[in-house]
């Protein structure tokens, strides 16, 4: 009976912010679902329509350090009560305004209420499980948090086609206080903490000194520029762009993307094993290369294939896992107690990569919009050019890092005042 109360309490614990994490992937996903319709009642254009939802991505990535600060002051139920009503209050408001600007400042919230998804679930694993098997629930996070993407793709879809889709953010908002009253009445820290890992510096100094690492910048703007396949294409533009290309409904366009996030559940074990063999920045940049050539088949090729399209966004999918490297990749350039800033600074940069490629592919769109005001094939393959692009530019600041790795390893040059090996 002991051993089960043992077990049994941590993962009811970690299972409370998970719902949560879970639930924010829906969020995330859901303009690209109702892009015609938004553009429409907010009267606006590509451009603005990937603005709009750029401003998601600005939320989630300014607030990733200010909650994990908050998180060392203040209990996580609380943190994560407030942070969730935020997205339900926002989702509901969204869903009443007519006014773009208003719009923009509900997607921001809840990009920024969103942000403590991850983090939630990360400080609630560190307070109730051992050190040692913290990167082991952070995967098997990941991989059941992929669940509220997968399941914010068709099924979404499908009762937007059959309710108005006011009515389903209804509901939404309505999940959101529920999840937040069951993580604020069941939530609590353990009597002690069963985590060993080090209690991160968030002291502004500490931000300038990583960001005075070179190599942690290089790795940052690599994590961005590979992002495009993942925040820019299978969050927003992947199920309107499959529509246009073959005419296909919107709820099977989304299952197809869906493949994608079926494919992260398994990437992660896949890609930390030949990291762990082959080395992390050579593994991170392959990624980059590949997902750069399947992108450009996938535009390339004008003949619709499901089966052929599952499998390749499969594959995308596992390769959009590369992010797990770069965190790993990370924590190897710091001390033990700065994995928690270094985490943040990383996955903020990450979800900028959301707003840059969003902003992006709109700007290019308008641009090749036809004479009639509308987006065709020809304005989707020219704005999603720009992913396999920047996808081989970050594989070649990676490989450039990794040269510069290996030079700074051979002279036991280390100039990061934040490296692990002093």
């Amino acid at each position: 009976m002991f051993i089960q109360k043992k077990y049994a309490q941590p993962f009811a614990m970690w299972l409370l912010p998970l719902l949560f994490f879970s639930y924010q992937f829906i969020l995330r996903l859901w303009p690209g679902l109702m892009m015609h319709p938004i553009m429409q009642q907010f009267s606006i254009d590509a451009r603005h329509f990937g603005l709009m939802a750029a401003f998601y991505y600005f939320g989630y990535a300014g607030m990733q350090i200010p909650i994990a600060c908050l998180m060392e002051k203040i209990p996580t139920k609380w943190i994560l009560f407030l942070f969730i009503m935020l997205c339900g209050i926002a989702t509901l408001l969204f869903t009443w305004t007519n006014n773009f600007y208003i719009a923009c400042g509900c997607r921001f919230l809840i990009g920024a209420g969103s942000a403590a998804g991850f983090l939630g679930v990360s400080k609630v694993i560190s307070e109730w499980f051992p050190a040692k098997n913290y990167s082991k629930m952070i995967a098997y996070s990941f991989s059941i948090g992929l669940l509220g993407a997968i399941y914010g793709g068709k099924p979404v879809s499908l009762l937007i086609d059959h309710f108005h889709w006011q009515r389903v953010a209804i509901a939404l908002s309505i999940a959101a206080i529920i999840i937040a009253t069951l993580n604020v009445l069941f939530l609590k820290a353990p009597a002690k903490n069963y985590g060993t890992i080090e209690k991160a510096d968030f002291k502004f100094k500490t931000l300038v000194r990583l960001l005075s690492s070179p190599e942690m910048v290089m790795l940052a703007m690599a994590n961005l520029f590979m992002v495009g396949a993942l925040e820019g294409f299978s969050d927003v533009w992947g199920v309107p762009y499959l529509m246009t290309a073959y005419s296909i409904e919107k709820g099977t366009a989304a299952e197809l993307i869906s493949f994608i996030f079926f494919g992260m559940l398994f990437g992660g074990p896949v890609l930390t094993a030949l990291g762990k063999r082959f080395g992390h920045y050579n593994i991170i940049a392959g990624c980059g290369l590949v997902m750069s050539f399947l992108f450009m088949l996938m535009l390339l090729t004008p003949y619709y294939s499901g089966p052929l399209l599952a499998c390749l966004f499969f594959l995308v999918g596992i390769l959009c896992c590369y992010q797990v490297l770069v965190f790993t990749a990370g924590s190897t350039l710091v001390k033990p107690q700065y994995l928690g800033v270094t985490i943040a600074f990383l996955n903020s940069v990450n979800m900028l990569g959301g707003s840059f490629f969003h902003t992006l592919i709109g700007t290019v769109m308008d641009f090749y919009r036809s004479g009639a005001g509308q987006y065709n094939l020809y304005s989707y393959h020219h704005a999603l050019m720009v992913i396999p692009i920047f996808s081989a530019l970050g594989a070649a600041i990676l490989l450039v890092l990794n040269v510069q790795a290996r030079l700074v390893t051979d002279l036991n040059l280390y100039p990061c005042e934040l490296d692990v090996r002093d």
